[in-house]
């Protein structure tokens, strides 16, 4: 009697994402173990009782079984494990909401007569320093000698005419050219508060500035944020209700490994 093979999945164009690429995956895994009992029954079925099934290609049929159920499970608790790593990245995001950070970019935000800059270079140079508003047109520009580390450019608001710029996000572009005439690499860097969160981006972004940074980009805390708490609770529902998310996860989590490991 022929063993039955678990059916082929047909080949499809490849998801945008990730999420949607091993929902379908678990999606076919699933109709390849429904298919494969179907078959499995059947042929025990409708055996020839005067020459039942072999016991080692039925051994066989119940490794392969085996197999794809146990597939199954382990896509279910990898997709468990993701979402377990998405609360808790997303609970530890909004705690940054409020806080002060320095973030890696050239976007800063010109309040009160003022916008800030922190730059670095590797050896002595003339800097030359460009501000432009949201539109990319440049409203001031200077020339400056710069010493190796990190320093501070501070912007008071006022274009190459003399005239005071409105309010918002401008932009700063630095170049530097060394004593032999090459040029020398800048890094810039720019203060802000966490305005809020995009948890559903990949990665989560902040906003500072009015730009989006993922959380690798932050290189400093200089003022926390968070929420404010009364008898060491946080009165933020949401990120309580986040952190008591990853709190289930983190249990079931640890469930799974008991599980698995016996202890």
């Amino acid at each position: 009697m022929t063993t039955p093979t678990i059916p082929t999945s047909p080949t499809g164009t490849p998801s945008t994402t990730g999420a949607t690429a091993g929902s379908t995956n678990l999606g076919n895994i699933a109709g390849n173990f429904n298919a494969f009992l179907t078959l499995l029954t059947t042929q025990l079925q409708h055996q020839d009782p005067l020459s039942p099934l072999d016991t080692n290609q039925f051994t066989q049929q119940l490794v392969q079984f085996a197999s794809v159920e146990q597939q199954i499970n382990m896509n279910t608790s990898l997709g468990t494990l993701i979402s377990l790593q998405q609360t808790q990245q997303a609970t530890a995001a909004l705690n940054f909401i409020g806080a002060t950070v320095v973030v890696g970019g050239n976007t800063a935000q010109l309040a009160n007569g003022q916008a800030t800059w922190n730059y670095a270079v590797g050896s002595p140079a003339t800097a030359t320093i460009n501000v432009s508003n949201a539109s990319g047109q440049v409203v001031y520009s200077t020339t400056q000698a710069v010493q190796p580390g990190t320093q501070t450019f501070v912007w008071n608001g006022k274009g190459s005419a003399g005239s005071m710029m409105p309010a918002g996000a401008y932009t700063v572009s630095i170049s530097a050219t060394g004593a032999n005439g090459q040029s020398v690499p800048v890094t810039t860097q720019v203060q802000g508060v966490v305005s809020g969160v995009n948890v559903s981006a990949n990665p989560i972004t902040l906003t500072v500035n009015g730009q989006s940074y993922p959380l690798s980009q932050i290189t400093q805390v200089i003022g926390t944020g968070g929420s404010s708490t009364t008898g060491g609770t946080s009165s933020n529902p949401v990120s309580q209700a986040v952190s008591n998310a990853a709190s289930t996860g983190q249990n079931f989590l640890n469930g799974l490994v008991n599980a698995v490991t016996g202890h």
